[in-house]
């Protein structure tokens, strides 16, 4: 490591003497960009614990600059998206799929289907809205007696355990999760409850729309199939529209189930471990390096799975 580190020593002077003949010759709007290059390259020789991850970091800097821009511009359209999407499967469920169930179905599975698909509808709300709503929660800026572990390097303020800066929203977060885009928020030690119980509110909705419209999913994929026939059925654009609308929520549905469904199983299992995203990948280095030296790496903040899920929803 030091034969690398003493080359880049080396090539970062030779790129300060250069830079300082050409300096008055570079526009001002240069200058600017070629700072923040000259200070990524100074980052990979500033001390001898330099290692592979510090220069990937390094290098891929401007990459995670720009996901950070674009995902701060973007927030407010993925939670439009959210909207949008929910209220285009409520619409067809309202006007096109309850006045079947209305007219084919039992007086007992009609009400269940209206129970239950109302319940299911006001938990996805509520849950969502508190989840974008909700503060993460972020550690006190002033001065107080909180134990602290480090400084954060970026808000220069003292971060408490289970505390990581958030390069999107700009700031350092309580017991952070991760950026959820689809929130346009962070999620953190205040509501983390409420996005878990949104993906799971979420994933039952889709399960029980996939599930419930299968047999109307075959019969109208099995009717458009039939508009390419010679004679062509007497299908009106109300029937053709109705086909289509019920193919459009259960392909969504289903494709939602499964990849949120994925997400709330592995948020099960962090929760029960007493991790969070950052800290699973955090805990899992410091394991491979305990186990070198022959010990085994306990989680602190491990107490067990039902007292994780305690804390979890208090």
């Amino acid at each position: 490591m030091r034969p690398c580190t003493s080359v880049m020593h080396l090539f970062g002077r030779w790129l300060r003497g250069c830079s300082r003949r050409s300096c008055n010759r570079i526009p001002r709007r240069l200058r600017k960009p070629l700072s923040y290059f000259r200070l990524l390259l100074k980052s990979l020789y500033f001390n001898s614990l330099t290692n592979s991850d510090v220069v990937v970091d390094s290098l891929f800097e401007p990459v995670f600059w720009m996901v950070d821009i674009l995902t701060r511009w973007f927030g407010k359209v993925f939670v439009f998206l959210v909207v949008a999407l929910t209220s285009s499967i409520l619409f067809i469920a309202y006007f096109c799929l309850l006045p079947l169930v209305l007219h084919t179905y039992s007086p007992g599975w009609i009400i269940w289907h209206i129970c239950y698909g109302h319940w299911i509808l006001v938990m996805i709300t509520f849950h969502y809205y508190k989840a974008t709503s909700t503060s993460p929660g972020y550690p006190p800026k002033m001065k107080n007696d909180i134990p602290f572990v480090s400084v954060c390097k970026k808000c220069i303020i003292p971060k408490p355990a289970r505390t990581h800066h958030c390069g999107i929203c700009n700031t350092c977060i309580l017991k952070m999760d991760h950026h959820c885009p689809w929130l346009n928020n962070c999620v953190g030690h205040f509501n983390h409850r409420y996005f878990f119980s949104f993906c799971l509110y979420m994933t039952l909705g889709c399960l029980y729309c996939s599930i419930s419209g299968r047999n109307l999913f075959i019969d109208a994929y099995n009717a458009i199939d039939s508009y390419y026939h010679t004679p062509q059925p007497p299908y009106t654009f109300k029937d053709r529209l109705f086909h289509k609308s019920v193919i459009y929520m259960w392909v969504l549905t289903s494709t939602v189930a499964v990849a949120l469904g994925g997400l709330t199983v592995w948020h099960a299992i962090l929760i029960s471990r007493g991790e969070t995203s950052i800290e699973r990948h955090i805990n899992s280095k410091e394991a491979r390096r305990m186990m070198k030296r022959g010990k085994v790496y306990k989680n602190p903040f491990n107490y067990g799975k039902l007292n994780n899920w305690k804390v979890n929803g208090s």
